[in-house]
């Protein structure tokens, strides 16, 4: 076990649950650590239920078009802890996460409080300590009481698409989720909504009133679509043509839309130029990313390997969009291979690729979390009258796919899954 892994065992100890929604207890550790969040750069704080880290993604890879330095905290990470912090541009370093980690520890001195709370409070003790020109702060879970609304004046705030997740502490009514998602707005502040269903959006646009926020909406201030292989970007301040986001779906149109209009509407230093390159460097780990290395050997040739980590009904349907379109521009049979956790909607996940896949691959997910048996997730499947079979690993689910000639193999159904497959092909983020 590493230095870093050993702390933060001890500090998953802490507190009984893995998840408790308040701020009562960061709140304290960070009055305890003379209140980071006063002291840190202008703050863009992100929340909502999908595209979340994309959308990030596509503003940081804009700033930094742009010359500016940027912090980022992003969750889960997929293969090592660090992924969530970076600082100034570069992932936070073992040394500084473990000088950190363990001051926060001694400060809190033992007292109660969850992982994801003391590990935002190491995040917001290091961005303060470094200069930077921005902050992006992705939401973990919620946003009301998330660990990272902490943060009373932020530069501006993005809610990006809101759709059910999380039913064990957010409810199952999209209007009660996007309004907990609202409670990072701010009154003061501006704020870009990314495109919502009806109720979502009434619910957002109920709780900016209270504050005297008029959002900037995705469909009715700005729009972002797919014109001959480019992202036409418009608003009131006029149109942009730009080169398709580099990440690849068809949902990161939406998602590289809410970056711009953030750029746009929040004032940001960014200029048009700065935007092209940012939508052509972006990089996003385990987003619908093609695989190379030692996994794809084990296909056959003329076959590829695809990675996704959307694990709910939303994920599903944004993946399988974005699959179809693959399939209009170079048609090839499809395979999935699925892993998900117990309390992820596996049916609502499935049922968006209708009869598309010749074959679906289940497999367990390692670690402590309850996953989906195999067996158990293979059945699921069939009752949606897709053939599936359970496999032992990823591995053992690939061999059985290269017998699929010239299939589109994607690994799909869980961000554990993802960092579980770079860490397998030994291409871990950077």
């Amino acid at each position: 076990m590493s230095r870093t892994d050993a702390i933060l065992s001890r500090l998953l100890a802490l507190h009984p649950k893995l998840i408790d929604l308040t701020l009562d207890r960061i709140l304290r550790l960070l009055d305890d650590l003379g209140r980071p969040q006063d002291r840190l750069p202008p703050v863009i704080h992100v929340a909502g239920t999908n595209g979340k880290g994309s959308t990030v993604a596509n503003l940081r890879a804009m700033l930094e078009a742009s010359g500016k330095k940027v912090h980022v905290y992003t969750s889960p990470h997929l293969v090592h802890f660090r992924e969530r912090i970076r600082l100034a541009g570069k992932l936070v370093s073992n040394r500084q996460l473990n000088a950190a980690l363990e001051h926060c520890e001694r400060v809190n001195g033992g007292k109660a409080i969850t992982y994801f709370e003391i590990t935002t409070a190491v995040a917001l003790y290091l961005f303060a300590e470094e200069p930077a020109d921005f902050l992006l702060l992705e939401v973990g879970m919620g946003g009301r009481f998330d660990a990272t609304n902490v943060v009373e004046h932020p530069l501006g705030t993005i809610i990006t698409p809101v759709s059910v997740d999380h039913i064990e502490y957010l409810g199952s009514k999209v209007a009660g989720i996007a309004a907990e998602k609202a409670g990072i707005l701010k009154r003061g502040a501006k704020a870009v909504i990314a495109r919502q269903t009806d109720e979502g959006l009434a619910a957002i646009e109920s709780e900016a009133r209270k504050l005297g926020v008029t959002p900037f909406v995705a469909g009715q201030d700005f729009e972002g679509f797919e014109q001959n292989g480019r992202l036409v970007y418009q608003d009131n301040d006029g149109l942009l043509d730009l080169p398709r986001p580099r990440l690849a779906g068809t949902h990161q149109i939406g998602n590289a839309a809410t970056a711009i209009a953030a750029v746009r509407h929040f004032g940001l230093p960014v200029s048009d130029a700065d935007i092209a390159k940012g939508l052509q460097t972006v990089e996003w780990p385990g987003r619908l990313s093609p695989i190379k290395g030692k996994l794809s050997a084990l296909l056959s040739p003329g076959q590829e390997l695809w990675l996704d980590g959307g694990h709910n009904e939303a994920g599903g349907g944004v993946l399988a969009d974005s699959l179809r379109q693959m399939n209009a521009r170079a048609p090839k049979p499809l395979v999935l291979i699925m892993g998900t956790f117990a309390n992820k909607d596996a049916t609502g996940f499935l049922r968006h690729f209708g009869d598309e896949p010749v074959a679906v691959f289940t497999v367990p997910i390692p670690g402590d979390r309850a996953a989906w048996k195999a067996s158990d997730l293979a059945e699921v499947a069939r009752g949606l009258g897709l053939k599936a079979g359970p496999k032992r690993s990823v591995k053992s689910a690939l061999e059985a796919a290269a017998e699929v000639k010239g299939a589109r193999v994607v690994i799909c159904g869980s961000l554990h899954l993802a960092g579980n497959v770079l860490a397998l092909n030994g291409t871990p983020p950077v």
